[in-house]
Formats: structure tokens, C-alpha cells, sequence
């Protein structure tokens, strides 16, 4: 199919899926059409095994969102879509330049729909779209935009249709028009600027010949000196990080145990800071590795000190979750603290891939490419789960399990709060469950959340 066909096709299917419907299965359809087309309409030496893989995760994360329709299945949906849709563009632009991309063809969108003749096809033997668009389609659209105006803009002229029995809400249908095509018009016919595609290069892996050979960083300073500031700073801190290991570890596990309340803010305030402190870590890192003593010869004391701080920075991670852990074990399991895992795994791998640039001498870019996949790939498995039953089935089996807390703060839960108010006697838990359940089974089919309509509610 054209560009022009796809864009008004999946405009029309906006639209039937989302009038006079709440979100929920109308997305997960929406984003899995998106997939299969696009798969049915990419050129083929753009079908890379990359490119599979994001066709896969596109399907994944619509049905996850149609089986939850939380955030997290939204995000890994979207996510999943802009990235199949940049491949399907070009096989070797990076994923990092997705956001750019994307913000500019949303700021230009008025200026290229209305460039008709750069989407719209130039010529037809038949003559039938031409007047189709020309008779019907761009004047209903005009009468329908003024409508609504003018509708809403005197009551006078309003009153002029209040005996007509309109079964159709005018503002949603434009509303939902307007947004159907700029969906369908920035995924089918996003452009990529010239200067994007000069600039790719510059987030290779690999480092290019002329960018080998070491060289200072600033004019004012020679080879040697920084080698040897380079050297200084890595020694001084990596003790600095030893006694601050020891006293974190200290305060953590050896001081007088406090109030839960207590606790948690100072758990949270801890992990925070050592995740910024490892965000700090990597940047200098990048600072120090970007080009010259990757190759240096000169540097392997250098490289031996960041790799040791590096290690000992993990070593801090882990300490956290252990205290993490420890917390969950004492108070229970939150989205919160399983929060603090994602996070510390995350700032785990950033050290590790930091660790393998040093080793195998790679650029900057290296570091944000293979962190934009981890980050990808962690929001799928998040959007896969259902981290609600989890926390609710762990918390279930403890003596302070707090029924109203699960019931509204945790999500997808349902089926195990039904077992506790039965095996409790617990009726009032019982009806606010089926309460919840019964009103998310009765929404029409396209706003439903397939989740609920396994839940067992006799």
C-alpha cells in the first residue's frame, strides 16, 4: 500500500476504535495493526534481524497493553512502535536519534501535511480520488471544523439544530480525526533531515583511525599531566569510595534500628544517592576514556585504577540491595522497593558496559546505544509482569498484611484478595473487590482490560 493509503486507513481505524470508547483493548489493537502493517510494508533490505525483534516486541506490548492497559504496557507499546518505525526508515540509523527525530516531525506536521504534493500522489488515470478528495472528503472535513465552531461559538445558531436528533458527538469525532491523522501521518511519513543522517556517525561503537592516536584533552595541558592528573584523581578516588563503602555499610546495618517510617525515607535517600553517584562515575569515565588514552599506551595504570573503582562502585550497588532486601523481608514488598532492584540492576549493567568500553577500547556512544536497548528491554519486562499479583501473593503470607492498603495501591491483585477475603470471612473486602472487577467487566469491549475478564467473580 501508499503512504497516502496507509495514512488514511489507519486514520479510519482511530477512529472506529476510539469513538465514544475509553482506552484500553482499542490501543493494543491499534499498536498490533501498526506492527503487522508495517512488517507487510518495509522494503526488504531494511528487514534486518533487528528490525524482527522490534516487530516481535511491537506484537508483545500490544497484547500486554490490551491484557493491563497500565503505563508500563503503554510505555514498552509506544517505545516499541517508534522503534519499529525508525527501522522500518532505515537499518542503520541509531535508536538514539528516535527522539529528535520524532519531536521535529511533530513540530513540522502542519507544514508537510499541508505540502500535499510531497504525500499525495501526484497523478490518477481514473480521476475518482481526485474528485473523491476534492468534492467530498476536504469540504465534509471543512464543514464538519466549522461546525463544531460555530457551534460553540454562538447559541443562537446552535438552537438552529437543537430539533435535529444528532447521534453523533461532532467534537469528539474532529477531535479524534485530527489526532487519527496526526498519529497516522508522523508514523507513515515521518521525514529524517539530511543533517540527521551527516551526523550518524558520530554515535558509532567504534572509534574511526584518525581518532586513535593520543592526544590532550585541553591545549594548556600536555600528554603526560593529564595522564598523571588522570592517574591522581582515580587513586584519590578510589580510597575516597573505601571509606565511604565502609561508613554507608556502617549506618546501614550496624546502627540502632528505626521507626519504618524512618527507615524507608533514609532507604530511599541512600539507594538515590548512590545511583547519582554512579551516574557521576560514568561520566567521568566518559571524560577521561572519550578518545586518546583508549590507546595510550602509557595509561594502564590509569586503566587498572578505573577499573578498580568501577568494581568497587558495584560493590556499593550491591550493598544497597541487600539493604533493600532486608527492608522487604522486615516491612514487605512495594512497588517502591521492587523499584529499587530495577533501578540498582540498571545502574549495575551501566557500570559493567562502562567496564567493557574501557576493555575493548569503544566510544561514548557505545555507553548510551547499549543502554537506550537496556533500558528498552527492561521496559518490556516490566510491561510483561504483573508485579501487583507478585508484591500481593509475598505479602499475603505476613502477619501485618494490610488488605485496604492492596486494595488501593496495588493493581491486578484481584484474584488473590478474593481468595484472602474468603479464606478471612471478610465480606466488606470482598464486595469492594467484586465492586472493582464488575465495573472494569461492564465497560464496552473496546475500553476493556482482558485481565478482568478472567477474574472470577461467582
Amino acid at each position: 500500500m501508499k503512504t497516502h493509503h496507509l495514512i488514511f486507513l489507519f486514520t479510519a481505524l482511530f477512529i472506529v476504535l476510539f469513538y465514544n470508547e475509553d482506552l484500553g483493548l482499542n490501543l493494543g489493537i491499534l499498536g498490533i495493526a501498526y506492527a503487522m502493517f508495517t512488517l507487510f510494508n518495509t522494503p526488504v533490505k531494511n528487514k534486518t534481524r533487528q528490525f524482527f525483534i522490534l516487530f516481535t516486541a511491537s506484537i508483545l506490548s500490544g497484547l500486554a497493553f490490551t491484557w493491563y492497559t497500565d503505563f508500563p504496557s503503554f510505555l514498552a507499546l509506544i517505545s516499541s512502535s517508534l522503534l519499529l518505525s525508525l527501522r522500518r526508515k532505515s537499518r542503520n540509523l541509531k535508536p538514539l536519534l528516535m527522539i529528535p527525530v520524532f519531536i521535529v516531525n511533530c513540530i513540522t506536521f502542519i507544514c508537510r501535511f499541508f505540502n500535499f504534493d510531497k504525500w499525495l500522489p501526484e497523478r490518477n488515470t481514473s480521476g475518482t480520488w481526485q474528485k473523491l478528495l476534492a468534492v467530498v472528503l476536504v469540504p465534509t472535513f471543512l464543514v464538519l471544523m466549522f461546525f463544531v465552531v460555530y457551534t460553540y461559538g454562538s447559541s443562537h445558531f446552535a438552537d438552529l439544530f437543537t430539533n435535529i436528533s444528532w447521534d453523533i458527538n461532532f467534537l469528539q469525532l474532529f477531535c479524534l480525526t485530527v489526532l487519527g491523522i496526526f498519529i497516522a501521518f508522523n508514523y507513515w511519513n515521518f521525514a529524517v533531515e539530511r543533517l540527521i543522517y551527516k551526523h550518524n556517525y558520530m554515535l558509532s561503537n567504534e572509534f574511526g583511525s584518525e581518532k586513535t592516536e593520543p592526544k590532550p584533552t585541553y591545549s594548556f595541558l600536555d600528554l603526560n599531566t593529564e595522564r598523571m592528573g588522570g592517574v591522581v584523581s582515580f587513586l584519590v578516588l578510589n580510597i575516597l569510595l573505601i571509606f565511604f563503602i565502609v561508613s554507608y555499610n556502617y549506618e546501614q546495618f550496624y546502627e540502632i534500628p528505626k521507626t519504618p517510617a524512618q527507615l524507608s525515607d533514609e532507604t530511599h535517600e541512600r539507594v538515590n544517592a548512590v545511583i547519582l553517584s554512579v551516574v557521576m562515575v560514568i561520566l567521568v569515565i566518559m571524560f577521561y576514556f572519550k578518545s586518546g588514552f583508549n590507546f595510550d599506551p602509557k595509561a594502564k595504570l590509569m586503566r587498572l585504577l578505573a577499573k578498580i573503582w568501577l568494581c568497587l562502585n558495584m560493590l556499593l550497588l550491591f550493598s544497597a540491595m541487600m539493604k533493600n532486601t532486608e527492608y522487604i523481608v522486615s516491612y514487605g514488598m512495594t512497588y517502591k522497593r521492587l523499584g529499587v532492584y530495577a533501578f540498582s540492576i540498571l545502574a549495575v549493567i551501566g557500570l559493567v558496559i562502562t567496564l567493557i568500553k574501557i576493555q575493548k577500547k569503544k566510544t561514548n556512544a557505545f555507553l548510551f546505544n547499549t543502554m537506550l536497548w537496556c533500558f528498552y528491554g527492561s521496559i518490556l519486562i516490566i510491561s510483561f509482569i504483573n508485579w501487583g499479583a507478585i508484591i500481593t501473593s509475598q505479602n499475603i503470607q505476613r502477619q501485618d498484611f494490610s488488605a485496604e492498603y492492596h486494595l488501593k495501591s496495588v493493581n491486578f491483585n484481584e484474584k488473590y484478595l478474593l481468595k484472602y477475603a474468603e479464606d478471612q470471612h471478610n465480606n466488606l473486602l470482598r464486595s469492594d473487590v467484586l465492586d472493582r472487577v464488575k465495573k472494569e467487566q461492564q465497560k464496552s469491549f473496546l475500553s476493556k482490560s482482558l485481565y478482568y475478564e478472567l477474574v472470577n467473580t461467582k
